[in-house]
Protein backbone atom coordinates (compact mmCIF):
# COMPACT_ATOMS: atom_id res chain seq x y z
CA UNK A 1 0.00 0.00 0.00
CA UNK A 2 1.29 3.46 -0.91
CA UNK A 3 1.96 6.01 1.82
CA UNK A 4 0.30 9.42 1.31
CA UNK A 5 -1.97 11.94 3.03
CA UNK A 6 -4.99 13.79 1.64
CA UNK A 7 -6.39 16.93 3.28
CA UNK A 8 -9.19 19.22 2.13
CA UNK A 9 -9.02 22.96 2.80
CA UNK A 10 -11.70 22.67 5.50
CA UNK A 11 -9.58 20.02 7.28
CA UNK A 12 -6.72 22.48 7.88
CA UNK A 13 -7.30 25.28 10.45
CA UNK A 14 -7.23 28.93 9.44
CA UNK A 15 -4.29 30.56 11.29
CA UNK A 16 -5.33 34.18 10.61
CA UNK A 17 -7.44 34.61 13.75
CA UNK A 18 -9.35 37.90 13.64
CA UNK A 19 -7.40 39.21 10.63
CA UNK A 20 -9.56 39.34 7.47
CA UNK A 21 -9.19 36.51 4.99
CA UNK A 22 -7.72 33.13 5.68
CA UNK A 23 -4.46 31.21 5.66
CA UNK A 24 -4.22 27.44 5.90
CA UNK A 25 -0.75 25.97 6.47
CA UNK A 26 -0.83 22.40 5.17
CA UNK A 27 2.67 21.02 5.91
CA UNK A 28 2.11 19.66 9.42
CA UNK A 29 -1.34 18.33 8.49
CA UNK A 30 0.10 16.51 5.49
CA UNK A 31 3.09 15.27 7.48
CA UNK A 32 5.64 16.66 5.03
CA UNK A 33 9.27 16.79 6.08
CA UNK A 34 10.68 18.97 3.29
CA UNK A 35 7.91 21.09 1.75
CA UNK A 36 5.80 23.87 3.30
CA UNK A 37 2.56 24.67 1.46
CA UNK A 38 0.01 27.33 2.43
CA UNK A 39 -3.26 28.53 0.91
CA UNK A 40 -4.18 32.17 1.46
CA UNK A 41 -7.27 34.21 0.61
CA UNK A 42 -6.82 37.97 0.84
CA UNK A 43 -9.93 40.19 0.79
CA UNK A 44 -9.76 43.64 -0.82
CA UNK A 45 -7.40 46.14 0.84
CA UNK A 46 -5.59 43.59 3.03
CA UNK A 47 -1.94 42.71 3.30
CA UNK A 48 1.28 44.53 4.05
CA UNK A 49 0.84 48.02 2.59
CA UNK A 50 1.20 50.53 5.43
CA UNK A 51 2.96 47.92 7.52
CA UNK A 52 5.99 45.67 7.85
CA UNK A 53 7.83 43.42 5.44
CA UNK A 54 9.55 40.14 6.21
CA UNK A 55 12.38 37.93 5.07
CA UNK A 56 13.89 34.62 6.12
CA UNK A 57 17.33 33.24 6.85
CA UNK A 58 17.04 30.20 4.58
CA UNK A 59 13.52 29.87 3.16
CA UNK A 60 13.06 30.99 -0.42
CA UNK A 61 9.33 31.39 -1.14
CA UNK A 62 7.26 30.91 -4.27
CA UNK A 63 3.95 32.78 -4.38
CA UNK A 64 1.50 31.47 -6.99
CA UNK A 65 -1.58 33.63 -7.54
CA UNK A 66 -4.53 31.41 -8.36
CA UNK A 67 -7.15 34.14 -8.78
CA UNK A 68 -7.05 37.94 -8.81
CA UNK A 69 -4.21 40.46 -8.95
CA UNK A 70 -1.74 40.86 -6.09
CA UNK A 71 0.67 43.74 -5.57
CA UNK A 72 4.11 42.90 -4.19
CA UNK A 73 6.95 44.93 -2.78
CA UNK A 74 10.31 43.13 -2.88
CA UNK A 75 13.20 45.26 -1.73
CA UNK A 76 12.66 48.61 -3.46
CA UNK A 77 10.60 47.15 -6.34
CA UNK A 78 6.80 47.21 -6.49
CA UNK A 79 4.93 45.10 -9.06
CA UNK A 80 1.66 43.25 -9.70
CA UNK A 81 1.05 39.64 -10.72
CA UNK A 82 -2.19 38.19 -12.01
CA UNK A 83 -3.81 34.80 -11.56
CA UNK A 84 -1.82 32.01 -13.17
CA UNK A 85 1.50 33.71 -12.34
CA UNK A 86 4.22 32.81 -9.84
CA UNK A 87 7.01 34.87 -8.31
CA UNK A 88 10.06 33.32 -6.63
CA UNK A 89 11.56 35.37 -3.82
CA UNK A 90 14.99 34.54 -2.31
CA UNK A 91 15.12 34.14 1.48
CA UNK A 92 17.07 37.35 2.17
CA UNK A 93 14.78 39.63 0.12
CA UNK A 94 12.42 41.68 2.28
CA UNK A 95 8.90 41.26 0.89
CA UNK A 96 5.26 41.99 1.42
CA UNK A 97 2.05 41.60 -0.59
CA UNK A 98 -1.19 43.59 -0.65
CA UNK A 99 -4.54 43.22 -2.38
CA UNK A 100 -5.22 46.62 -3.96
CA UNK A 101 -8.28 45.37 -5.88
CA UNK A 102 -12.01 45.13 -5.14
CA UNK A 103 -12.05 41.32 -5.27
CA UNK A 104 -10.55 38.52 -3.19
CA UNK A 105 -7.13 37.22 -4.21
CA UNK A 106 -6.34 33.53 -3.76
CA UNK A 107 -2.78 32.30 -3.69
CA UNK A 108 -0.53 29.44 -2.68
CA UNK A 109 2.82 29.92 -0.93
CA UNK A 110 5.46 27.17 -1.22
CA UNK A 111 8.87 26.89 0.44
CA UNK A 112 11.15 24.39 2.09
CA UNK A 113 9.99 23.35 5.53
CA UNK A 114 12.55 24.70 7.96
CA UNK A 115 12.90 25.96 11.47
CA UNK A 116 13.60 29.47 10.26
CA UNK A 117 13.45 32.77 12.05
CA UNK A 118 11.34 35.33 10.26
CA UNK A 119 12.86 38.78 10.35
CA UNK A 120 10.47 41.74 10.27
CA UNK A 121 11.21 45.15 8.77
CA UNK A 122 8.98 47.81 10.32
CA UNK A 123 7.66 50.61 8.08
CA UNK A 124 8.74 48.63 5.01
CA UNK A 125 5.79 49.70 2.85
CA UNK A 126 4.32 53.01 3.97
CA UNK A 127 0.96 54.15 2.58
Amino acid sequence: MADYTIKKLQDVPDVMGDYPGEMHMFADHLGTEQVAFSYRRMPPDTGGRGSYGHNHQKQDEVYFVIKGTLTFKCGDDEFKIDGGTAVGIPAATVRSAHNDTDEDVELVIVSIKAEDEVQFTEDFWPN
